[in-house]
C-alpha cells in the first residue's frame, strides 16, 4: 500500500473518531443568570430561571451564622480573602436558605457573584468544574453542595479534598465553596472509628478523614430550635405574606402544628405557613 493510501486511511479514521466524540460544551453565558447548575463534564452548566429562594430577613434564630456568612460572602464578592464554609447541624434550620440567601443579599450590588450548584453525586467531576470557573476571571463564583455527607465506601471525597485546597493549582481565586451537611466531620463515626480500629497507624488513619472538615475555614452551626425562636419564625412568615391573625392564635395554631411533627425548625415553620396560607386562600410568593 502506497503512502499516499495509508494517510488517507489514517485521515479517514481520525474523521471517524472526530465524530464519535462528544461535542465540546459550549462556555455558559454567566453574564445573562445569576445562577447555574453542574450537570457533570459531559452537559456542563445550565443557567437556573429562578432560584428558589426566602429573603434573607425570614430566616430567624440564626442570627450569628447569617452575620458570619454575610459578612465572609461580602469579602469574596468584593475580592478578598475568604473561606471555605461548611453549614453543619440541626435538619430543618435553614442552612441551604441562607447559603441561597446570602448570595442573593450580596450579588444585589456585586453583580459578578454567581452560584452554582452541584449535587452530592457529582462530587468526583468538581476539579472539572473548578477548571471551568477558572476560565471565566471577570466573575466569582460560590460552589454549593446541599447535604454533604460520604458513606463507608466512598473515596470521592479526596477529589473535594484537592479540589479546595489541594494539587499545583489549588482553588481558583474567583471560587469559594459553601457546604451544608448534618455532619460535623461530613463522614459517619463508624467510618471514622473502623479506620481506627484496622489502621497500622490509627491516629494518621483518623486524622485523614477528619482532614476533610479542616479545609472549611469557617464551621456554622445550626442548632434545634426553641420554641421563642419557632414563634418568631411564624411571626415573621405571617408579616411578610399578610396572614393576619392575633398574635396569641398565630401561636397556639403554630404550636399545635409542631407537636404533630414532633419538631420546631424553620422548615417546620414554613410547611405551617404554608398550610394556614392554603387554607386561607393566600397565595405566597417567594
Amino acid at each position: 500500500m502506497s503512502k499516499t493510501k495509508e494517510l488517507a486511511q489514517l485521515q479517514a479514521i481520525a474523521e471517524a473518531l472526530a465524530r464519535l466524540a462528544p461535542a465540546a460544551v459550549p462556555a455558559p453565558a454567566f453574564a445573562k443568570a445569576e445562577a447555574f447548575v453542574w450537570n457533570g463534564p459531559l452537559a456542563g452548566l445550565s443557567p437556573v430561571a429562578k432560584v428558589n429562594r426566602v429573603d434573607i430577613d425570614l430566616l430567624k434564630g440564626v442570627d450569628q451564622p447569617k452575620a458570619t456568612l454575610l459578612e465572609n460572602t461580602r469579602r469574596f464578592a468584593k475580592g478578598l480573602p475568604a473561606n471555605n464554609a461548611l453549614l453543619w447541624g440541626a435538619r430543618g434550620m435553614g442552612k441551604s436558605s441562607l447559603v441561597k440567601a446570602a448570595h442573593a443579599n450580596v450579588a444585589r450590588e456585586a453583580k459578578a457573584l454567581k452560584v452554582v450548584e452541584i449535587h452530592r453525586e457529582d462530587i468526583s467531576t468538581l476539579p472539572q468544574l473548578m477548571a471551568q470557573l477558572r476560565k471565566a476571571p471577570k466573575f466569582r463564583f460560590i460552589v454549593f453542595c446541599d447535604d454533604l455527607s460520604f458513606d463507608a465506601d466512598d473515596t470521592s471525597y479526596k477529589s473535594l479534598k484537592a479540589a479546595l485546597d489541594g494539587g499545583l493549582e489549588g482553588r481558583p481565586d474567583n471560587v469559594i465553596f459553601y457546604a451544608t451537611s448534618n455532619r460535623r466531620h461530613l463522614l459517619p463515626r463508624d467510618m471514622i472509628e473502623n479506620e481506627r480500629s484496622t489502621a497500622i497507624s490509627p491516629s494518621e488513619a483518623v486524622q485523614e478523614k477528619v482532614s476533610l472538615s479542616d479545609r472549611f475555614g469557617l464551621w456554622l452551626g445550626f442548632h434545634h430550635c426553641s420554641q421563642e425562636d419557632y414563634f418568631a419564625m411564624v411571626h415573621a412568615y405571617a408579616k411578610h405574606f399578610g396572614l393576619k391573625l392575633k398574635s396569641n392564635e398565630l401561636e397556639h395554631a403554630a404550636n399545635e402544628w409542631s407537636v404533630t411533627r414532633g419538631a420546631r425548625s424553620g422548615r417546620v415553620a414554613w410547611q405551617f405557613i404554608q398550610d394556614l396560607a392554603g387554607k386561607r386562600g393566600v397565595p405566597l410568593h417567594t
